[in-house]
């Protein structure tokens, strides 16, 4: 039996709409991130779900235990599915940074992409055969499914807040 993974994107946060790059910052979701996500858990709550795991960073953990609200489950949260580490990057205004020459200190893609196939590993192995919804970010939910797929991350079309892939493991 296969293991069902529902891949979600957290919910738009303040820094989101201020083009603020949060890297792996605790974020907060804005009003229209909450309405997000309830609209997400209305659309999810007749479906059977085993579990909810999220990034340990707060905009993901908030978008999770909305979403998790109609089943009554935990949300176990796991660094695998922090966002990118955007070094020194962290915390500036995105148009700012389109002509800067990245610093050293950036999570590589190759950590990145190693991180995302040991998140889908911990899946396989913990939640073999069931239904789960992972709350993650932009850049790191890319990287999953460039794994799974066995693709490159710019072959993976970017995913907008609350939206959800589903992967068959």
């Amino acid at each position: 039996m296969k293991t069902r993974l529902f891949l979600v994107r957290h919910g738009e946060t303040v820094d989101n709409a201020n083009q603020i790059m949060q890297g792996q910052t605790q974020g907060e979701l804005n009003d229209e991130g909450v309405r997000q996500a309830r609209e997400l858990r209305d659309c999810l709550a007749s479906t059977a779900v085993d579990a909810f795991v999220a990034s340990d960073l707060w905009r993901s953990v908030q978008t999770a235990r909305i979403l998790s609200e109609p089943h009554g489950l935990e949300v176990e949260t796991t660094p695998l599915l922090r966002e990118r580490d955007w070094g020194s990057f962290t915390g500036r205004y995105i148009p700012d940074l389109k002509d800067e020459v990245w610093p050293d200190d950036i999570e590589s893609l190759d950590d990145l992409t190693a991180r995302a196939g040991r998140f889908l590993q911990f899946i396989r192995e913990r939640y073999e055969g069931r239904t789960v919804v992972a709350v993650g970010h932009g850049i790191i939910n890319k990287a999953i499914q460039a794994v799974y797929y066995g693709r490159q991350m710019r072959e993976v079309e970017r995913m907008t807040n609350c939206e959800v892939r589903t992967l068959e493991l």
